[in-house]
């Protein structure tokens, strides 16, 4: 049976002997870390930052030195207390989450089926450790999809008019299933500001074009001026479209020999792998972000 482990992440001023007390921290508890990544972003404002992401064994937390160094108890509550405790002294902030600890992923769709396919084998194959409880859309179209994987379909339509009262109930199903992502698998809608703050983090895939080849057919509009290299990008939602801090991307070059539906295909098959790799990364506790931009451990 694989062992429990906690996912520790701390970003700070950057000083002298962080790593030390961080990895210290653990050792004077008698736990083992088993994967540690940092970087120092020099350009950082006000002034260089440090980030580190710990992998921590919890075996032995239940063993005499843990439960002495967190003043006799064993409970991951005590351990998060000390860790913050530590965050505290060193000006950093921290967060920890849990590998026996599954988020819930809801899957936002309107029409095209790629993104959603890719995301549910994906989570059936064990890639990303997830349970997606439901997929809600603004058609019908892929319910046939969702009710092939016996997930819980949900389809909301949504007009100019309607549009508030259509996100207010997809965050009643996103606090209904408990959702910790969304993730817009291909959702055709632009999300209001007030969705975006009330939700759970978001994250988007989008064509790599923009914003140089904005609204419909945008790979009808690169094949037009001759492009030579498309690609996708995963990002965090924000108030600002298409504008969030950048999680993932990925390119591939074309020729004059491909035709729209041939950069359509190829785009496909881009943004569903940028867009896994972005939703891996996240669920796996290996994201800071850092103003308008992203650090992945």
């Amino acid at each position: 049976m694989a062992s429990t482990h906690g996912i520790f992440l701390a970003t700070a001023p950057d000083q002298r002997g962080l790593v030390a007390r961080l990895a210290g921290f653990f050792y004077n508890l008698g736990l083992n870390i088993v994967d540690a990544s940092n970087h120092t972003e020099s350009l950082a404002e006000p002034g260089p930052r440090f980030f580190m992401r710990l992998v921590v064994d919890l075996e032995g937390l239940e063993a005499p030195p843990a439960s002495a160094g967190l003043g006799g108890s064993s409970s991951r509550r005590s351990l998060e207390t000390a860790f913050q405790g530590l965050c505290d002294e060193l000006g950093a902030v921290g967060s920890v989450r849990y590998s026996d600890v599954v988020a819930k992923v809801a899957i936002l769709v309107t029409k095209d089926p790629s993104c959603l396919y890719d995301l549910v084998l994906r989570q059936r194959a064990g890639e990303l450790p997830c349970d997606i409880p439901l997929v809600v859309s603004n058609h019908a179209t892929l319910e046939s999809v969702a009710d092939g994987f016996r997930i819980p379909f949900f389809c909301l339509p949504v007009t100019a008019a309607t549009k508030e009262d259509q996100e207010q109930r997809v965050l009643a199903l996103l606090r209904q299933h408990h959702v910790d992502l969304v993730v817009l698998a291909r959702y055709m809608q632009i999300l209001s500001e007030g969705f975006l703050k009330a939700a759970p983090p978001v994250i988007n895939i989008h064509h790599g074009f923009l914003p140089a080849f904005q609204g419909a057919k945008p790979y009808h509009q690169a094949h037009a001026r001759g492009v030579k290299l498309i690609g996708a990008t995963a990002h965090y939602a924000t108030s600002d479209l298409d504008q969030g801090p950048i999680l993932e991307q990925d390119v591939a070059r074309v020729t004059h020999e491909a035709g729209p539906d041939e950069l359509v295909r190829l785009g496909r098959d881009i943004e569903r792998v940028v867009l896994a790799r972005a939703v891996r990364a996240h669920l796996q506790g290996r994201v800071f972000v850092s103003g308008r931009r992203t650090i992945v451990l």
